[in-house]
């Protein structure tokens, strides 16, 4: 009896949520500089460390039952883009178990939206320390870290700035060759990853295609639309037709459907067997043949082509009245044209 009033005198009070941090960021340089520390030692604090990122974690979405406390959030916030928490945090993840990971991954989620006094401090500290990209996305070359690290760069692309940097730098091009992995899972959450990048902000997106247009369209087409995988070539295929369509790349649409290399490349997708991809390349195409300052050399393919296209498109079905509309459009526009 006497020892359980003696525990409860003693029982350590609550931690405040700026302790929380300070405490993580002990526990974070302990493991990375403490080398020569005891195996036992640095389990120990690799354990109490993966208990304080639930802590931290817990608080910032709160438990089922009791909703995240804003003033709490706010002070997590600012405490762990302090000297260096979220870099220490980002370097010492492979250390972790997978719970650990997974934690950490949703608490570094979650800082990416988090406002204090209206201000994105994750993009603020982000923009200062673009060079933690060069961690996160070659992380999908490793098989034990690519659905930790990947996933974390995604979130961090929601800022200009990150995406910015990672458009106009080497890992740009890595990207294709990381969407073609032979880890199914990596290959998606890659593609996930690029789709963002290539969405998100739009005249960013813009600037850099308009500045990078043919060695981008060259790289894109060869390794995604031409691709020997049914899945590659189908996100491809959806994702071209999405940057298209969007407004905000009118000038880029136009230079891509005045191509006769592209065109060519739209034209075989359009005559695969499988239906989907079909009904993708479909979006792609009809912007050839809508353009209304279309090239003679792409008119002329057209109207060579023009009696297979007609009973292609014509075989092609979607139970949906936008679809239909569009087909009906395209088919009129082709028929209509003469050498």
């Amino acid at each position: 009896m006497k020892k359980d009033v003696i525990k409860c005198i003693f029982k350590h009070k609550p931690r405040s949520p700026t302790d929380l941090v300070r405490h993580a960021r002990e526990l974070l340089v302990f493991v990375q500089t403490n080398n020569e520390a005891r195996e036992s030692k640095r389990e120990e604090k690799l354990v109490e460390l993966g208990k304080t990122i639930l802590e931290i974690r817990t608080l910032l979405f709160g438990n089922g039952s009791v909703e995240p406390n804003p003033d709490a959030c706010s002070q997590i916030t600012q405490e762990f883009f302090k000297e260096d928490t979220f870099r220490l945090l980002v370097i010492a993840l492979p250390k972790l178990d997978l719970a650990g990971r997974l934690h950490s991954k949703h608490v570094i989620a979650n800082l990416q939206t988090q406002r204090v006094n209206s201000q994105l401090i994750a993009s603020q500290y982000l923009e200062k320390n673009l060079d933690l990209l060069d961690i996160l996305i070659p992380g999908y070359e490793d098989g034990d870290m690519a659905l930790t690290y990947g996933p974390i760069a995604k979130e961090c692309l929601r800022h200009q700035c990150v995406a910015r940097y990672v458009l106009e730098s080497d890992h740009m091009k890595k990207f294709f060759g990381y969407i073609q992995t032979p880890n199914f899972e990596i290959a998606t959450d890659a593609f996930v990853t690029f789709r963002e990048l290539l969405t998100r902000h739009k005249s960013t997106v813009a600037e850099f295609l308009s500045k990078n247009f043919d060695l981008f369209f060259q790289e894109y087409n060869a390794q995604l639309l031409e691709s020997s995988s049914y899945i590659t070539r189908r996100q491809g295929i959806k994702l071209l037709a999405d940057m298209l369509l969007d407004r905000s790349n009118s000038a880029v649409m136009v230079r891509y459907v005045s191509s006769v290399g592209n065109l060519r490349i739209l034209m075989n997708l359009l005559k695969e067997a499988n239906k989907s991809i079909q009904l993708e390349s479909f979006h792609a195409f009809k912007l050839f043949v809508a353009n209304q300052n279309k090239p003679p050399e792409i008119v002329a393919i057209l109207v060579t082509n023009k009696t297979k296209l007609l009973r292609l498109l014509a075989s092609i079905e979607k139970e949906d009245e936008q679809f239909q509309a569009d087909k009906g459009q395209i088919i009129n526009e082709i028929a209509a044209l003469e050498p």
